[in-house]
């Protein structure tokens, strides 16, 4: 059974010591909550995998004290990843790099590569330093669900496994970290996230490239077919064309077309709008603020209550376009992208 730890010195000592006895902790960052095994530890990471219920070839983020454990954990480390780590670290940036020899495969899913990152949050950082190692720790969920951002979304999610989840209060981006893959020459987006593109150009003096399967994504239309990740780019944690998702069906649906839609669909549909309600049809109608940090950090909340309604069906309305919105925008084409632009269900194409 999963039991909440405080941020005393000694929870964060009580939780170090577990995670070298090879078992599982989950613990605040600035992006979501993570669930942590030592990723030197081959038994803890099969332990991790199997928690999550994660296939064994998706890669997990390690999490490091600091950016001078960056030599430990990647045969090389180019000069625009120090740059990038001087601008960014701590902060909600994985950096993508080829990875050392000794690193388990059980981390890189069996790939040439790591991902890599220190998080901004005062809690993991103690938790980091005193257990004075790498700690691989995907988003504190079973695979495919939505990401935890206080401790009781942990806390529900894995009431039946012996997790310790030290509380670190509501996480403040809500969204997972931008993954930046360094490993094969110029710098690409393989997930957007808490650091924007124009961020990154900026720092490093260069462009920045979304990833393939982010561009293929953003120029289909709402309920196309979801891409998958192109072939030759690193497989990268949230990468699966569906991921984030409730249980609950859940569809984008257009601002010009939400009320419609609601009526269409009659009672029984929980909604998350930008916008408040102008009436209709019963329901619950959840509003979150039109602006795109605050609306990430409250959008796995307020899918998690949506989904905790009983409703049949989510409505969520579409965001705007442009590169502020571009993380939230992602989110929701994975959550949704097993509803198809009829309304129909699709069949789940993460293996969850």
């Amino acid at each position: 059974m999963s039991r909440l730890l405080s941020t005393s010195d000694q929870d964060v000592t009580q939780a170090a010591e577990a995670l070298r006895l090879g078992g599982l902790v989950a613990f605040p960052t600035e992006t979501v909550y993570g669930l942590g095994a030592s990723a030197r530890d081959p038994r803890a990471l099969v332990r991790l995998y199997a928690a999550k219920g994660r296939p064994s070839e998706h890669p997990v983020i390690v999490h490091l004290p600091s950016a001078l454990a960056l030599t430990t954990w990647a045969r090389e480390v180019p000069d625009a990843a120090w740059r990038l780590a001087e601008a960014f670290w701590p902060g909600p940036l994985t950096l993508v790099l080829s990875r050392a020899a000794d690193v388990p495969d059980e981390v890189t899913g069996g790939q040439d590569t790591v991902g890599l990152r220190v998080p901004d949050h005062p809690l993991a950082l103690r938790l980091l330093q005193a257990f004075a190692g790498g700690v691989a720790a995907p988003s504190a969920n079973r695979f495919g669900r939505i990401s935890p951002t206080t401790a009781g979304h942990v806390v529900d999610e894995f009431a039946d496994l012996d997790v310790l989840v030290l509380d670190g209060g509501a996480c403040r981006v809500g969204l997972e970290s931008t993954i930046v893959d360094l490993s094969g020459g110029a710098p690409r987006i393989l997930r957007p996230g808490g650091v924007h593109r124009r961020a990154l150009e900026e720092a490093l003096g260069e462009r920045v490239a979304l990833a393939v399967h982010l561009l293929e994504r953003e120029a289909r239309p709402v309920g196309g077919a979801a891409p998958a990740s192109a072939s030759g780019e690193p497989r990268a944690p949230g990468g699966l064309p569906r991921h984030y998702a409730p249980s609950t069906p859940a569809e984008l649906v257009s601002s010009a077309a939400l009320e419609e839609r609601l009526a269409e669909l009659g009672g029984g549909v929980g909604v998350l709008a930008r916008r408040p309600r102008q009436g209709g049809p019963s329901g619950t109608w959840l509003e979150l603020p039109d602006e795109p940090e605050a609306f990430g950090r409250g959008l796995y909340a307020a899918l998690r209550h949506l989904d905790a309604g009983g409703w049949r069906r989510i409505l969520i309305e579409t965001v705007p376009e442009g590169d502020d919105w571009l993380a939230v925008r992602d989110r929701l084409r994975r959550a949704t992208s097993a509803v198809d632009a009829a309304g129909g269900s699709c069949e789940r194409e993460d293996g969850a």
